[in-house]
């Protein structure tokens, strides 16, 4: 454990670069879906939503098998074990003329990311805890957020000089590179006394042990409530900038410019989250969440689409209140758990994850004509968290006033 306010740039840097690796897996490959989709021949432009929650579901199987692995063998050896698999599946995307065997290949691109995204959280658990963990995650966000802001204009920059399959070719050596760095700079953050002994019973009492703590469940469903509409936004945004708002190769700007939203609360959440406290700054967020979506689907009921200067507004305030959350949600539910970050890390993201993949399917079957079912995504689940905050605040006053 590093002193409180012990702040290691070249650390923080890579492990944002670590969580990147999926970004850019993600949101380089948005512009390319309508040019995958030909290739795959797929009949039907909603399966192309697949190309995209496929990989968090991939993410979230993979952090509960390699998470816990982490614990007992070290976090760099299941790095590198990690990035092998990523780099398997990534050969069978690339390759591959089936749509089936695509959606195969995006899944285990997930569970190879799956590790570079959760134990970078680790290892800032090993390295840090309390608010100034927050404050560390909040940073590692910001940091990370810059990927999604260039990655759809990258994308289409390789796809209009090269190929779809370029860009997962680009998306490799960049994984690569950062292990490489990885390899080269950062020592290991787990030191052995601290390594639980690996057994067959070692999943079961971990879960035993995550759920006895309720803030660590609590905060691990709301990060799954709020991922899940989020990831609604991911997987419909190209359909809706470039298909109901005409707006063709503006898209990667639009989404670039919401991007920044989130990087500059993130940065703000940094900076504030140690005089007010990680807990105040999240319940803050969730109620912004709930509310400004409530409000667009007062506005905008009739499921007419506003101008595209409206939507980016609403959505622009709606992704700043995502940047107060996931740096935030994450730091609050590791917090109990540093004796088994990997282990909590692993359950925290994989629950969270697997309930993400569902409602974002569920919901993304609507976003056809409208917004509409996107805010009214946000809406719902920004209330259920709210909920969950108000439910957990009220017990806490019970347990202080007994």
């Amino acid at each position: 454990m590093s002193e409180k306010n012990s702040f290691k740039f070249e650390f923080i840097a890579l492990m944002a670069s670590l969580m990147s690796i999926v970004a850019l897996s993600i949101d380089a490959l948005l512009p390319a879906l309508p040019q995958i989709g030909a290739h795959l021949s797929l009949v039907n432009a909603e399966d192309q939503q697949l190309l995209v929650t496929m990989i968090f579901l991939g993410i979230g199987f993979g952090q509960l098998i390699l998470g816990p692995l982490s614990d007992s063998f070290g976090r760099k050896p299941i790095v590198y074990l990690g990035v092998f698999i990523f780099s398997i599946a990534s050969v069978m995307c690339i390759t591959t003329q089936h749509f089936e065997v695509m959606l195969i290949g995006r899944i285990g691109q997930g569970i190879g990311l799956s590790a570079p995204r959760s134990l970078a959280i680790s290892m800032v658990r090993d390295t840090y805890e309390g608010d100034y963990m927050a404050k560390i995650i909040s940073i590692v966000v910001m940091f990370f957020i810059l990927i999604p802001v260039i990655a759809p204009s990258l994308g289409q920059v390789i796809l209009h000089a090269f190929s779809w399959q370029a860009i997962f070719i680009f998306n490799l050596i960049f994984g690569l590179l950062v292990v490489l760095w990885f390899c080269k700079r950062q020592p290991e953050t787990l030191a052995p006394k601290y390594r639980i002994p690996f057994s067959s019973s070692l999943y079961i009492n971990g879960i035993k042990a995550f759920f006895k703590f309720k803030d660590a469940v609590a905060f691990t469903l709301i990060s799954g409530f709020i991922t899940g509409s989020f990831m609604v936004y991911l997987s419909t945004a190209q359909h809706i900038f470039q298909e109901q708002y005409k707006l063709g190769t503006l898209f990667p700007y639009i989404f670039a410019s919401l991007a920044i939203a989130i990087g500059l609360s993130t940065f703000l959440n940094s900076r504030l989250v140690e005089k007010i406290g990680m807990w105040q700054i999240a319940f803050y967020g969730v109620t912004a969440y709930a509310v400004i979506s409530l409000l667009y689907v007062i506005l905008f009921w009739s499921g007419s689409n506003p101008s595209i200067y409206i939507l980016i507004g609403f959505l622009a305030l709606q992704f700043f209140a995502v940047g107060l959350l996931f740096g935030n949600l994450r730091a609050i539910a590791m917090q109990p758990l540093g004796h088994m970050a990997g282990m909590g890390a692993a359950i925290n993201g994989f629950i969270s994850t697997v309930m993400a993949v569902p409602i974002a399917n569920y919901i993304g079957g609507f976003v056809k004509t409208s917004v509409l079912p996107l805010f009214i995504g946000f809406s719902g689940f920004g209330l259920l968290s709210l909920i969950v905050f108000l439910v957990l605040n009220y017990d806490k006053r019970r347990a202080k006033a007994v």
